[in-house]
């Protein structure tokens, strides 16, 4: 039986070495025919010399460098597109998705279950902005779109061949893999799991790709934002309405004095209607934005070198 890891990395020499040792010994311990890809995304600190030679020493591990930094979705889909194990099974090169549960994912797959999701668990009850955030993604992605995305799911898990095969038929160009693997619906089981600190280095995923992954995220899953524009409009013309029928009023009644042209307050309303229409024009545009870099057809990714 042939077991795929599918690694994406991105400036992580000094790091990828030790937990490269880590993998290979959870391996070394299974009776598997396993393949590893270490997908470069574009490292400028000689990340790829490291996986060369790793790759040198031992032709389970295998390198596929990309051209430039295309991002962690594109890189993982890179590996998950040259993957051709029965089960595969993605990870992170920084420490923090332990290699020690490799096996106990390959079993359940084995047991039936196409989707093994491994669950991060924070019961430290600490605070921080990235866990706050997080939870409050989860919540809203969750509350507008018809996929459930488990909170604390990272891209850690195992496929079998059948949900692999499935994922890589949905052409988006736009990837948010979690999503994209939770609305295919196939047979899946939670796996939770304590993360351990970062081997060494800093995280390289910053706020800005946090924020584009969450824009992939709540406009490829969800029309909310337009229902939200169009919500606000209908607010806005029921107030309108409202408005009229309090000067029809005055006027019917005889209070003429009470109605004051007013410059202020027709400016205020000209704004509110003006920011109501920019921001559904924003939503619209945004939408509009995907569908164009969806219809050019470019590739998710480029390789610049592999061996496999």
């Amino acid at each position: 039986m042939k077991i795929s890891i599918v690694i994406p990395i991105f400036n992580e020499a000094g790091v990828i070495e030790q937990t490269h040792i880590r993998i290979t010994a959870a391996i070394n311990a299974m009776p598997y025919d396993f393949q590893v890809l270490y997908v470069d995304d574009g490292s400028t600190d000689g990340t790829d010399a490291v996986l060369e030679s790793i790759s040198a020493k031992d032709d389970r591990f295998c390198p596929l460098l990309l051209s430039r930094n295309f991002g962690h979705q594109a890189a993982l889909t890179a590996g998950l597109d040259h993957a051709d194990g029965e089960v595969v099974i993605s990870m992170d090169g920084d420490g923090q998705h332990p290699p020690e549960m490799l096996a106990e994912m390959i079993d359940l797959v084995r047991q039936g279950f196409d989707i093994v999701q491994a669950q991060r668990i924070e019961d430290d009850g600490s605070f921080s902005f990235k866990k706050v955030t997080s939870g409050a993604f989860y919540s809203l992605l969750n509350h507008i779109s018809g996929t459930h995305v488990q909170p604390g799911a990272a891209d850690f898990r195992a496929l079998s061949r059948q949900a692999l095969d499935a994922l890589k038929s949905m052409p988006e160009y736009h990837r948010f893999l979690r999503g994209m693997i939770a609305w295919m619906g196939y047979r899946s089981i939670i796996l939770p799991y304590h993360e351990p600190k970062r081997t060494a280095g800093v995280s390289k995923y910053s706020l800005g790709k946090m924020l584009r992954l969450a824009s992939d995220a709540i406009f490829s899953f969800s029309l909310m934002p337009l229902y939200i524009g169009v919500s606000a409009g209908g607010i806005f013309l029921i107030l309108a309405v409202a408005q009229i029928a309090y000067v029809l009023l005055l006027w019917f009644s005889g209070q003429y004095d009470r109605i004051v042209p007013g410059w202020s307050s027709l400016m205020a309303v000209m704004l509110i209607a003006s920011g109501i229409i920019m921001i559904l024009l924003g939503f619209i545009g945004v939408y509009v934005g995907y569908i164009f870099q969806q219809v050019k057809g470019r590739p998710v990714y480029l390789l610049r070198k592999k061996k496999l």
